[in-house]
């Protein structure tokens, strides 16, 4: 990490604390200059600058900004507060249409953006948006809500960086292959992509273990296995398939939700099948894996692919899920130390509004379903939650990490997060800061 790249004036000196960098080499630092939403220079070549603006951290840590790389931030703002792991009684759950007019939409994605400026959260993708989900119950996930989203990005109004999924069929339901073809055809919004990034589509490959709907290898206690949501082709899995090879080959980004692990095995069959795909410009991935095996892994590690997994879902479904799976499977599922130990491409994510957008708490569920706590393995997760993520969006050379020359993104928190032994969820947020400008601030 160069220490600076300008020597005259800036617009910001943060100062005062412990920076963590979260870089390629750990650095830690104790000042960072900002100009025109940059890192300009850190450590001794930023702490005497001359600027119009100081944050004193009087001793406080500042990371980079957490980006949650699976969060419904729509959805999320219609219901907010309630989440489907939360202690709302389901009576009380919202049901229904959630927003249905433009001013609703609106109200319900600048609410998200409120909440995660508290939270730290300074980017985030929203993981499936399109047609569809136009006669979708809620109204968060169709055309109108991409439309909005569009509006307020050419507004100027973001506090959050987002990137984009389109999807092109239902939310946990069937997907056609007509219309995922006519889909892709259709060219992608143009924006600014370091505030809006569309990267490519979200595809439902199965359900989820709890519920039986995961495609797995063993059948479940019923003589079930699940199966795939895809429809078209000669069959589900040609559909399935197809809509892989189709993606791969315009160099879109494909994310596939795949729990089991014989979507997961069909879904890195089709990429490795698409080996004359050009690169796309953000890695494909799986959301959730909660079945993936240890080989698994290891052939999407050698595919440049990765997951995106959610610890606080597996500790709440834990229970649920192991009436289905039984005591030996259970024991294998939702693999983060393994992900972890092979070096494969591995987000940790909210998945909000399912469970809490509060990455501390789901940090801390990280940590319990690692089984250890030291300052290697939290390190190890907070880069899961800032740099890995911005692997994933395919902008890891411009956000992610506390360098010069990338984006001023950063959280600001009462204490240092890698001191072990006690919870991540009790550390307060002081600042968050997104592209050199604080968007919220604790009184």
């Amino acid at each position: 990490m160069s220490e600076h790249i300008f020597d005259d004036d800036v617009d910001l000196v943060i100062r005062g604390g412990i920076i963590r960098a979260l870089d390629a080499e750990h650095v830690i630092t104790d000042a960072l200059a900002v100009r025109a939403g940059r890192v300009v220079a850190v450590g001794s070549a930023a702490r005497t600058m001359r600027t119009r603006e100081i944050i004193e951290l009087d001793g406080r840590t500042a990371l980079p900004g957490i980006n949650d790389a699976h969060l419904h931030g729509a959805w999320l703002g219609a219901r907010w507060p309630h989440l489907f792991f939360s202690d709302t009684p389901p009576a009380e759950q919202p049901a229904g249409r959630l927003v249905s007019t433009e001013a609703e939409r609106r109200a319900a994605l600048r609410r998200t953006w409120a909440l995660l400026a508290e939270l730290g959260i300074t980017s985030y993708t929203e993981p499936g948006i399109g047609p569809g989900e136009n006669d979708g119950e809620t109204g968060c996930l169709g055309d109108d809500m991409l439309r909005t989203y569009l509006d307020l990005h050419r507004e100027g109004a973001q506090t959050s960086r987002v990137t984009l999924l389109r999807l092109f069929g239902t939310v946990d339901g069937e997907s056609r292959l007509d219309d995922f073809t006519r889909g892709i055809a259709t060219p992608a919004p143009d924006t600014d992509p370091l505030w809006l990034a569309v990267t490519g589509v979200k595809v439902f490959a199965d359900g989820i273990p709890p519920m039986a709907t995961a495609w797995v290898c063993e059948p479940y206690p019923d003589g079930t296995d699940g199966h795939l949501l895809t429809r078209g082709g000669t069959d589900p899995l040609d559909a399935f398939r197809t809509m892989i090879s189709l993606a791969a080959k315009q160099g879109l980004q494909v994310a596939v939700h795949a729990t089991g692990d014989r979507s997961i095995d069909e879904f890195i069959t089709a990429l490795e099948s698409a080996d004359d795909a050009p690169r796309p410009a953000a890695p494909h991935y799986v959301v959730h894996g909660d079945l993936a095996t240890p080989a698994q892994i290891e052939r999407l590690r050698r595919l440049d692919a990765g997951f995106a997994v959610q610890p606080l879902i597996a500790e709440h479904t834990h229970e649920w899920a192991g009436a289905m799976l039984g005591a030996e499977r259970i024991q294998r599922a939702w693999p983060l130390d393994e992900m972890i130990r092979s070096g494969v491409r591995t987000t940790v994510t909210s998945d909000a509004p399912i469970a809490t957008p509060d990455w501390r708490i789901g940090m801390d569920a990280a940590l319990a379903a690692l089984g250890r706590d030291d300052s290697t393995t939290r390190s190890e997760l907070l880069r899961r939650l800032t740099l890995v993520p911005a692997e994933q969006d395919g902008a890891a050379d411009w956000k992610g990490s506390l360098e010069v020359g990338k984006v001023a993104d950063l959280v600001v928190l009462d204490e240092d997060p890698l001191e072990t032994g006690r919870s991540v969820a009790d550390i307060g947020i002081a600042r968050t800061v997104v592209d050199g400008r604080t968007v919220f601030a604790r009184d």
